[in-house]
C-alpha cells in the first residue's frame, strides 16, 4: 500500500464513503462471492475500478477482522486545520470534543462515530500521545469520518487557550470532584475535553479548565470507558444546545 493510501472495509464503511466522497476511492476488492446488490449498484453508479478477488486475495490485501467481503483502497484520511476550524466555529456554531490520551483506535473510532450521529461537534486529537486516523478507526467510525471535521494539532493546550480567546468554554470531564452532568447548564459555545481513563487530563490543561463534570454512577466501582463516556456527554450537550441557542436569540 502506498504511503498516501489506507483502507477501508465492511460494507457500512464502504457504503457511506460512496455515497460521500467516491473521488476518495482509488479501487474495490469484491470477495469472488459478494452478495450485496445495494452496495454493487452504488459502485457501479460510479467509474472506480473494481477488482474480484478469493477470500485468501483479499485478507493478504487487508489483514483484518469482519472484512464483510470488501476492501476499498482509499486516499490517506484529511484532517481539517485547526485554524480554518476554529475560523469557521462562528458560523458553524459546532460544539469542540478535544481528545486528550487515547491510544485505543477502537474508543477513537467510536468517539468519531457518536459525534457524527448527534451531529454539531467537531473533534480535535493531539499528533502525540494519541492514535491517528488509521483503517482501524475508520472501520469503526462506520462512515462517521465523512460527516464531522477531525484536526490534529501539535499542542492541545495551545488549541484550549485559542478556543478560550475565542469565547469557548472549557468543561472537562472528570471521574471524580465534578459537577453532577445531570445538574449542570453547559455554558456554550462548549469545548468539552475527554482523557484517558488510566490517566485522565493532563495537569497542564486542568489548569485552564472553566468547569469540570462527573458522570454520577452508583453501581459497582467501575467506570464507562472514554467513548461510553463521550456518549452521555454529547447527548447532554446536544440536548442542551437548542436551549442555550433560545436564551441568547
Amino acid at each position: 500500500m502506498a504511503k498516501n493510501s489506507m483502507y477501508l472495509y465492511g460494507k457500512n464503511s464502504v457504503l457511506e464513503r460512496l455515497k460521500a466522497n467516491p473521488g476518495s476511492i482509488k479501487r474495490i476488492f469484491l470477495q469472488d462471492n459478494f452478495n450485496a446488490p445495494h452496495l454493487v449498484n452504488a459502485i457501479k453508479s460510479t467509474d472506480i475500478p473494481v477488482k474480484h478477488v478469493s477470500e485468501k486475495e483479499l485478507t493478504r490485501i487487508k489483514r483484518a477482522d469482519r472484512l464483510q467481503g470488501i476492501v476499498a483502497e482509499t486516499d490517506k484520511f484529511r484532517y481539517t486545520p485547526f485554524e480554518e476550524l476554529l475560523g469557521n466555529l462562528e458560523s458553524t456554531g459546532l460544539s469542540l470534543i478535544c481528545v486528550d490520551n487515547i491510544n485505543d483506535p477502537h474508543n477513537l473510532g467510536s468517539i468519531i462515530r457518536i459525534t457524527a450521529c448527534f451531529g454539531g461537534f467537531a473533534v480535535v486529537i493531539p499528533q502525540h500521545s494519541c492514535c491517528e486516523v488509521n483503517d482501524t478507526v475508520v472501520h469503526v467510525a462506520s462512515g462517521g469520518e465523512n460527516f464531522i471535521p477531525v484536526a490534529m494539532v501539535n499542542n492541545m493546550l495551545t488549541v484550549i487557550l485559542k478556543a478560550k480567546k475565542a469565547g469557548y468554554w472549557v468543561v472537562g470531564t472528570v471521574v471524580e470532584q465534578g459537577e453532577d452532568i445531570n445538574d449542570v447548564d453547559l455554558p456554550f459555545p462548549l469545548c468539552l475535553v475527554l482523557g484517558s481513563e488510566g490517566k485522565g487530563i493532563r495537569h497542564g490543561i486542568k489548569k485552564h479548565l472553566d468547569m469540570r463534570v462527573s458522570l454520577p454512577m452508583k453501581g459497582a466501582a467501575l467506570s464507562f470507558n472514554v467513548a461510553m463516556a463521550c456518549a452521555i456527554f454529547c447527548h447532554e450537550a446536544a440536548k442542551q444546545r437548542p436551549k442555550a441557542a433560545e436564551g441568547t436569540a
